[in-house]
């Protein structure tokens, strides 16, 4: 890829995961070297904030615990108090290679997508979720494909990449718990683009996830609720 002068910023949401997230940020460091790291630590118990602080990176806590959605939204906010033209959530626990960031720059940089998804269906990785994960990932992309009118295979994968319109956007709104498949409909609502681009994903190499079976089934029905409200009601556009 050739060199632009894009400011980059990777977006890192943590909570708990002392174990993995400082070589996450060493790989940061050594594939896309260019960019700004910021790691969002979610009101952790552990040494989360230590490990990011003695990596040299900046980090925001969070006093509590409050999930997702909203780790995320400080980190958009960050990015457009600090004024960069693209933001990466990639993930503490080790799942989101960081040699696979240039694949879902790429499209925004070349202007084909205000957002990337990095997806584990389309044909360089082997991920093979759980039953109860399958079921649920099958039903958002089916959901999710109808309303955008475009095949979404994995429409619950955080590795992904915003241009400045979405930083904007997101900076302002984002949606609480899990927020992945929401914002791609709201997106899409308001006339963004979106891409998904081939990526390959490893296993977490620390922590635990907080995706039970139960929970599972809770985040299935509350998403898809939550997507319907949000064809439903108005939401404004942010310049």
């Amino acid at each position: 890829m050739e060199e632009n002068r894009e400011k980059i910023l990777i977006i890192i949401p943590a909570y708990n995961e002392e174990d993995s997230l400082g070589a996450v940020i060493e790989s940061v460091r050594k594939h896309v070297p260019q960019a700004g790291i910021v790691v969002v630590n979610d009101g952790s118990t552990d040494s989360t904030a230590k490990v990011a602080e003695g990596a040299g990176v900046v980090v925001l806590t969070h006093l509590y615990n409050l999930g997702i959605g909203a780790t995320m939204q400080t980190g958009y906010r960050y990015a457009r108090v600090k004024g960069y033209d693209i933001a990466v959530q990639v993930d503490a626990d080790g799942q989101h290679p960081a040699d696979q960031i240039p694949r879902i720059i790429g499209p925004i940089i070349e202007g084909k997508a205000d957002m990337v998804v990095g997806s584990r269906f389309l044909g360089t990785g082997d991920y093979r979720p759980s039953l109860a994960r399958s079921t649920g990932m099958g039903i958002f992309s089916r959901v999710v494909s109808a309303i955008i009118k475009e095949k979404v295979t994995d429409t619950t994968s955080g590795f992904r990449a915003s241009g400045g319109r979405c930083i904007r956007f997101f900076s302002h709104h984002y949606p609480d718990d899990y927020p992945e498949v929401e914002a791609l409909v709201l997106l899409h609502k308001l006339g963004f683009s979106i891409m998904e681009v081939p990526v390959r994903m490893e296993d977490r190499t620390g922590g635990k996830s907080s995706i039970t079976p139960i929970r599972s089934i809770y985040y299935m029905i509350k998403v898809l609720l939550a997507i319907f409200v949000d064809l439903l009601k108005k939401v404004d556009p942010v310049d």
